[in-house]
């Protein structure tokens, strides 16, 4: 597998509308404008979180069973930024849609500056011809109460190309995450 670079992304954004809305250049942090960084990178491209997060609660002594999910597990949240509770979740979406090329597979890591924070990005890899919004999960590892900011940086996406192309990709399977639009809590 081979990584690919900034031109590549794009050049694939641009031709083939992998990434969209596509942000050509990086966004950064000035002291007029505190933002997490997002947009096309050297290796990469940092996706952005929107303004709808799901957290966890306790409310109704939910037990979290992906084989039985219960939506009353969640809190939902739309707002320019959500406070995640101590040693708790969320569940967020990107704003950014995804188109992914049958020998490209990706890998999501969350940004430093919220790992720095003690928050982690959880995100599985994009299979070759998946395509879809991104569903974030969000964790706090700390004991405090961990903030997130709607429409900036979260996560980082790396693109890598295969030697040769799957047999069966998502797409082929009918991947029970396909196309999926908003927050998508566990499917069974």
């Amino acid at each position: 597998m081979a990584l690919k670079s900034d031109q590549w992304i794009r050049k694939m954004a641009l031709e083939k509308g992998i990434i969209e809305p596509f942000v050509e250049d990086q966004v950064c942090r000035k002291e007029e404008n505190r933002v997490i960084s997002y947009g096309l990178s050297s290796y990469g491209y940092d996706i952005r979180v929107a303004s709808h997060f799901k957290v966890f609660t306790n409310v109704y002594n939910s037990v979290v069973d992906p084989k039985n999910f219960r939506e009353d597990a969640f809190v939902d949240i739309e707002d320019s930024k959500c406070t995640i509770p101590p040693n708790s979740f969320a569940l967020a979406v990107s704003l950014e849609y995804f188109r992914i090329p049958r020998d490209i597979l990706t890998i999501c890591i969350g940004k430093s500056t919220y790992a720095r924070c003690g928050i982690i990005v959880n995100v599985t890899p994009f299979e070759p011809d998946w395509e879809g919004y991104v569903t974030l999960e969000i964790s706090n590892t700390t004991p405090l109460p961990a903030v997130i900011y709607a429409n900036e940086g979260i996560a980082q996406v790396l693109f890598l190309e295969t030697s040769e192309v799957c047999k069966t990709s998502y797409a082929d399977r009918a991947g029970k995450y396909m196309n999926q639009v908003g927050i998508t809590a566990p499917l069974m």
